[in-house]
Formats: structure tokens, C-alpha cells, sequence
């Protein structure tokens, strides 16, 4: 009984009902009036609580104020940092091969360039045994075969493919007059040494873009300008440039004037030198001067 009365007590409390009303202070005139349990009022303060819980779940999910929590890790940020990585390890491969390119152009320049040693066989191992292997009539065949179709391949020629391959272009003289030093990579001479007239014009000798135009100690006023097929032409000595660092000239256009600058100079002249693929060749090869 006790427990009945007990539970019929707060049943009744539960379902009281109150009105809540909102009255003007100085008419006392009702504004706003809600009738409510506290049953109801349990409810829509529950409803209430989980509309909030619902609206902050989705702005710390789907907005970007999630980035403003902290220990709150970004999705796009690790996607952001893969391609900075990349991108860096790019951008430093290309500034380690300018680099170079620059180390080996101020090289050609200064007239320090060094060709390639080559490899000193002496040192190589070689092999205590060698095993002689017989030769078989299909072998013989097929060796017979090879060696008709490649007598008469001209591309097997690595000195006339590379002569051809520059060949092709028609060189301008930069400058007519009398060699008195020939080419001569031994004694790394990469160029040769024209004498001309007092003022003569230094003329380009192919369509090129000029990648350096300045002064050194030792090879007084340089042009240099890169051509086409990796073929790059200097022009040193000279007693006034008229090109500048990215200018762009034709071939036979004039470029500089011939003069006696640099501590190597005798005399009033032109030392030309041609590169090609990074080596350099003897300009009278592929030229009239």
C-alpha cells in the first residue's frame, strides 16, 4: 500500500500542470503563456540536449572550425605535406643540375675545363681461366647472318654519326682572318686563335641565346652563347661585348668586338672555341676561317 501510494504521488507530480507565462512590467499585460508538465518539460530539455550534442558532432566533422581543435588532425594537411615533399625533392634534383651546369660553364669560361682521363685498364682484374667454348653449326649460321646485315649499316659508325650530327648545321664564321693556335685538346687548347682586323666584329655562329656575357681575369671580355642540339660557342678576348644575358641572336649577328683583354692574351685576336654534348671540337671541322 505504501508503495502504491508512493507511486500514485509522483505520477500526480509528474503530471501537474504549470503555465509559464511572460508578462509586461509595467501593465502586467501577458505576452507569451506555454502550459507544460514536468514530464513535457523533461522531454524537450532531453530533445533539446541532443540537438546540441547533433549540431556540434557535425561542425567538428564537416566544417573547417575542426581545424581549430587541437590534437584534431587535418585530412587535407597529410595530402598538403606529400606534395611539398615531392615537390621539394624536384625543385632540389633541378637546383643540384644547374649547379653544375653553371660549375661546368664558369669552368668553360675561365678556360679550366678538363677533358676526361681515360680508365686505366692495367688495374682490372682478369680472368685465370677462360673457358673455350665450341661452336655450333646454328651458332656459325647465325653469326654469318649479323655480320652481312651489319656491313653495310652506317650507323654503326659512332665518329661518323657523331660528325654527322653536327655536321647538319651550316656555322657562321665569327670571325675572318689568320689562325695562329690550333685547336688542340691535349695541351687544353679547346678552341683556336684568330687574328683579325683592329675593331673587327665578332660575329655568332648559329641562332642562340647569350648565357653569359662578362668579365675574367684571365680571358678578359666573354660571350658565350647556347645554341640548339647542345651546342654552345665561346667568345673570348674581345675589347667590348654588345649582347647582354639573355638576348637572343641570329646567326652572323655581331656580338662583340675583337680586342686584347685577359692576362692569357699576346695580342689583339679572337679565341673561338665550339662545344658540343658538354665536349669540344675543333671549330675547323665543321667551318671556313
Amino acid at each position: 500500500m505504501a508503495k502504491t501510494k508512493i507511486g500514485k504521488y509522483i505520477l500526480s507530480r509528474i503530471r501537474t500542470k504549470l503555465r509559464l507565462v511572460i508578462m509586461k512590467e509595467e501593465t502586467f499585460e501577458e505576452k507569451f503563456a506555454l502550459r507544460l508538465t514536468p514530464l513535457k518539460s523533461f522531454i524537450i530539455a532531453g530533445l533539446i540536449i541532443i540537438l546540441l550534442i547533433t549540431l556540434t558532432t557535425y561542425i567538428i566533422a564537416f566544417t573547417p572550425l575542426r581545424e581549430y581543435i587541437p590534437g584534431y588532425a587535418d585530412v587535407s594537411m597529410k595530402r598538403n605535406l606529400i606534395y611539398l615533399s615531392l615537390k621539394t625533392d624536384s625543385l632540389t634534383t633541378k637546383i643540384n643540375s644547374q649547379a653544375t651546369y653553371i660549375e661546368n660553364l664558369n669552368k668553360v669560361i675561365s678556360g679550366k675545363a678538363g677533358m676526361e682521363k681515360p680508365k686505366d685498364t692495367s688495374t682490372i682484374t682478369k680472368p685465370e681461366l677462360i673457358v673455350q667454348l665450341e661452336k655450333s653449326d646454328a651458332d656459325s649460321q647465325l653469326r654469318a647472318m649479323i655480320e652481312s646485315q651489319d656491313k653495310y649499316d652506317l650507323a654503326l659508325d659512332a665518329d661518323a654519326s657523331f660528325s654527322s650530327s653536327i655536321a647538319g648545321f651550316y656555322f657562321f664564321t665569327p670571325l675572318n682572318g689568320t689562325i695562329t693556335e690550333d685547336f688542340n685538346a691535349k695541351q687544353k687548347h679547346y678552341g683556336v686563335d684568330i687574328v683579325g682586323k683592329p675593331n673587327e666584329a665578332i660575329k655568332s655562329t648559329l641562332d642562340g641565346t647569350v648565357v653569359y656575357a662578362g668579365f675574367t681575369a684571365e680571358t678578359g671580355y666573354v660571350i658565350a652563347v647556347q645554341h640548339s642540339n647542345n651546342i654552345f660557342s665561346i667568345y673570348k678576348h674581345n675589347s667590348a661585348l654588345l649582347k647582354s644575358i639573355g638576348d637572343y641572336v641570329k646567326a652572323g649577328e655581331v656580338i662583340a668586338i675583337i680586342g686584347n683583354s685577359g692576362e692569357l692574351s699576346t695580342g689583339p685576336h679572337l679565341h673561338f672555341e665550339l662545344w658540343y654534348n658538354g665536349n669540344p671540337v675543333n671549330p675547323k671541322d665543321y667551318m671556313s676561317i
